[in-house]
């Protein structure tokens, strides 16, 4: 690891595969889907953005964790059911990525987040007892699903949620619609949640900020094409009880907000399913763990804001990442690949 001594603002340089695609103008459309504000900029067809707009649609009615006819829903309710089209891919998708982070991302943890009030707006902090009886049903490895049958059961009290990932997939799979259907410069903004296909149109890469957890406005600014950019941060949503400040990243080891060091991680990765799902899980696992996953991975690059107030990115973001001018200041330090042990005999 290493310090950045200087990070200037970058140029925006045309990268390697992004050719100049200027003659379409933009199409723009803003909706409301899975809790939060859509903005989709798209050159090309207007018609594609309804296309986009719908795959989402038809995604958050299947796997819904409050509408009661969802899916999920059912199966939460009865402890098994059916889950059909792409929401079987998610799920699939989803217990691949609580098993690659050893459980800091956890599916199941959704009653403990209900607990503290993040899912109902009735902020509150849990009796230690309650968290207890609710962390006996917190185990991803419980969860049966067939990926012929696209079946799902889960044992008695254990409701599942597929928030912590269902809008990276989402977005994925409105990328790929777009690709198909000739688009090839789009910027997705699915909640903070962003997407890009292509370049912008004059063939430069899109400039995503990434903001300061103390502050919200932009911090660092990344170079991006083709790909997605996910952060998870303890500043998105909160409360304050008693002088004390509680977020809605849980730890499913303690069913408490996550306390690892960290205030932000941001993840850049052509998955946008996986960026979704490490952001969360990277921000548990603290700088260290989060630091050691990165190093035996090849699918994904990360920013990390630390309590203190530095920045830790990964070698692979050196040359697509500048600080903001109001933020020349701060510290940056580079994780690097540590060098392969010689297979010499």
């Amino acid at each position: 690891m290493r310090r950045l001594l200087f990070i200037g603002l970058l140029e925006l340089c045309m990268l390697a595969g992004c050719a100049d695609t200027a003659s379409d103008q933009p199409q723009t459309t803003s909706f409301f889907a899975m809790d939060t504000v859509m903005d989709f900029t798209i050159y090309g067809d207007k018609a594609l953005l309804t296309g986009a707009e719908a795959l989402i649609s038809d995604l958050e009615e299947t796997v819904s964790v409050t509408d009661k006819g969802s899916e999920l829903y059912e199966i939460n309710e009865t402890g098994t059911g059916m889950l059909t089209g792409s929401a079987g891919e998610l799920m699939q998708s989803a217990l691949a990525m609580c098993r690659r982070t050893g459980g800091a991302l956890d599916i199941s943890i959704y009653p403990v987040v209900r607990a503290w009030g993040f899912t109902t707006g009735s902020y509150q902090v849990p009796e230690e007892d309650t968290l207890g009886e609710l962390l006996d049903h917190v185990d991803y490895t419980k969860i049966q699903y067939n990926d012929k049958t696209g079946v799902v059961s889960v044992p008695d009290d254990m409701k599942i949620d597929l928030g912590s990932v269902a809008k990276g997939f989402a977005g994925r799979q409105a990328a790929q619609y777009l690709r198909e259907n000739g688009v090839d410069s789009a910027l997705l903004n699915l909640g903070g949640n962003v997407q890009t296909v292509g370049c912008k149109p004059d063939g430069t890469p899109w400039k995503i900020a990434v903001k300061d957890p103390n502050g919200g406005t932009p911090m660092i600014v990344l170079s991006i094409q083709d790909q997605a950019v996910v952060t998870s941060g303890g500043y998105e949503r909160y409360f304050e009880q008693d002088g004390n400040t509680y977020w809605h990243i849980m730890d499913p080891a303690t069913g408490h907000p996550a306390e690892s060091g960290l205030l932000s991680v941001t993840i850049v990765g052509d998955d946008g399913l996986v960026c979704d799902g490490l952001s969360t899980a990277l921000f548990v696992m603290g700088l260290e763990k989060a630091a050691a996953l990165w190093q035996e991975s090849d699918d994904f690059e990360a920013v990390f804001v630390t309590t203190e107030g530095d920045i830790y990115i990964t070698a692979g973001l050196e040359s697509n990442f500048a600080l903001t001018e109001d933020h020349q200041d701060s510290f940056v330090y580079v994780i690097e690949r540590l060098p392969k042990e010689s297979s010499d005999k």
